[in-house]
């Protein structure tokens, strides 16, 4: 897979719309709102004891770390149904998959972009990245291949994958 594939971020159309509206509304309302703040504070004189001048400053690097990433991750979104075959592991698609192949101990998630969490409420499984542990060695595996993964606190964990569908 190459480097500009891997950084896809895939959403449902209604998690793009609704970051997209975040989007403006930190940019038209958000933005003029807290540079409102400030003058108002400015005027008020000593800036080095206005609370409000400081929170309102704290509030607008917050406001603007949020703008650049929601701008990187729209920038970055692929639309729609994940590519690959019907049976292959892709971003964008939900893996079941089970622990050391035991049926019993499985784990179901969609293998994309934790954005999808914050803005539909009907999610009710995980999302993995493509690039965390389990994410980057199901990626391109087929139902029934058995991977192999060393997890965050270094034991190898294998996985076996055993369905894998399009939302």
């Amino acid at each position: 897979m190459s480097e500009s594939s891997s950084n896809v971020v895939w959403l449902t159309q209604e998690a793009y719309d609704k970051l997209e509206a975040e989007l403006t509304e930190l940019k038209t309302v958000g933005r003029p709102d807290v540079s409102s703040r400030i003058a108002q504070a400015r005027e008020e004189g000593d800036l080095s004891e206005n609370g409000g001048y400081h929170a309102a400053r704290e509030e607008q690097g917050q406001m603007e770390g949020r703008i650049r990433q929601l701008e990187d991750l729209l920038r970055r979104a692929q639309v729609g149904q994940a590519t690959g075959s019907r049976d292959e592991v892709a971003p964008g698609k939900l893996i079941t998959v089970a622990f050391d192949g035991d049926e019993d101990d499985t784990d179901t998630f969609l293998l994309g972009s934790r954005e999808v969490l914050a803005t539909d409420s009907s999610v009710d499984y995980s999302v993995y990245s493509p690039q965390s542990p389990l994410g980057s060695a199901v990626l391109g595996a087929k139902i029934g291949d058995e991977v192999r993964y060393t997890a965050p606190t270094g034991r190898e964990i294998m996985v076996v994958v055993t369905k894998v569908d399009t939302l």
